[in-house]
């Protein structure tokens, strides 16, 4: 049976809204339950360095998995990438899950990450398969367009599975999931579409010749918990304009439920959710989603 698992995505702008809550938070996740913890990536979007912030959380956990989502590999040396994610992999007991992206289609990220938007596609299929061998291989050597290295054994070996998902949505990035990942987290997607874009991943797979876990397909969900914030409703039009902040954002644990009984039933198993708006009291949001989050899993 396949399990259903939730995470809490945090460190962005609006969550939570200063960096002296973020080790509060990470308590409560821990204490609490929760599976995993998820932090975004955006040198422009006035985020915690994600690396950093796992780091740090995961010295004061001890069952919380840590993920990124997504992180942005066009820019990055990936040689220097795969040690430091190694490093947290083993210093964290092998929680970590990389999740990997190529950035939004953003030209001051571009510019902050020294890639041009037509460059990213061919920086990250060249830089994740370079970092798979480097974690799971000794004596790497690689002659690419971008990357050389010889002879090269990265030490610490990760000591998790260390097993890469990757984000977007569309059809080129379904092609990469299916010919480098094994996963994929969606974001800013209706149940149905997300259904619609697993199909099209395993179709990937099938063209590749490999195939992703039924239970490596995951969803990045924004909920409100009593309404929808204007500001909430406009940034959803500026990503997604043929739909409504409503497509997208369940209101309320009942809305929520059914929200994610919507994806499971479109072959969705692993959750990362988002608060819409920053909670008043992290102690009393968490206190409040955390059965409802436990229910959902206990039913998948």
């Amino acid at each position: 049976m396949t399990k259903i698992k939730f995470g809490m995505g945090v460190g962005t702008r609006v969550s939570p809204p200063d960096v002296a809550a973020f080790g509060h938070v990470v308590d409560l996740l821990e204490r609490h339950g929760f599976d995993s913890l998820w932090v975004n990536d955006g040198v422009t979007a006035g985020s915690l360095d994600p690396v950093t912030a796992l780091a740090f959380a995961a010295g004061r956990t001890r069952k919380l998995k840590l993920g990124t989502s997504t992180l942005v590999v066009p820019g990055r040396n990936p040689v220097l990438l795969a040690r430091e994610l190694a490093s947290l992999d083993a210093l964290s007991g092998g929680r970590f899950l990389p999740a990997f992206g190529l950035g939004r289609a953003d030209p001051a990220e571009h510019q902050a990450f020294g890639v041009r938007r037509n460059e990213r596609g061919g920086w990250f299929d060249e830089a994740v398969p370079l970092m798979q061998r480097l974690w799971r291989e000794d004596s790497v050597t690689h002659n690419g367009s971008r990357f050389t290295v010889s002879d090269l054994t990265l030490r610490p070996k990760p000591v998790g599975r260390m097993q890469v998902w990757s984000g977007g949505r569309s059809p080129r990035e379904y092609d990469r999931t299916g010919r480098l990942a094994e996963g994929w987290l969606g974001s800013f997607q209706t149940p149905e579409e997300a259904g619609a874009a697993r199909h099209e991943i395993e179709e990937a797979c099938t063209r590749h010749g490999r195939s992703i876990d039924d239970d490596h397909y995951g969803m990045v969900i924004l909920y409100a918990r009593t309404a929808i914030a204007d500001r909430v409703g406009a940034m959803i039009g500026r990503v997604r304009p043929e739909l409504t902040a409503a497509d997208l954002i369940p209101v309320g644990a009942d809305g929520l439920r059914a929200t994610a009984d919507r994806f499971i039933a479109n072959g969705i198993s692993k959750f990362v959710l988002i608060p819409s708006s920053p909670p008043e009291d992290w102690d009393d949001e968490l206190a409040w989603l955390a059965p409802v989050v436990h229910e959902l899993e206990a039913r998948g």
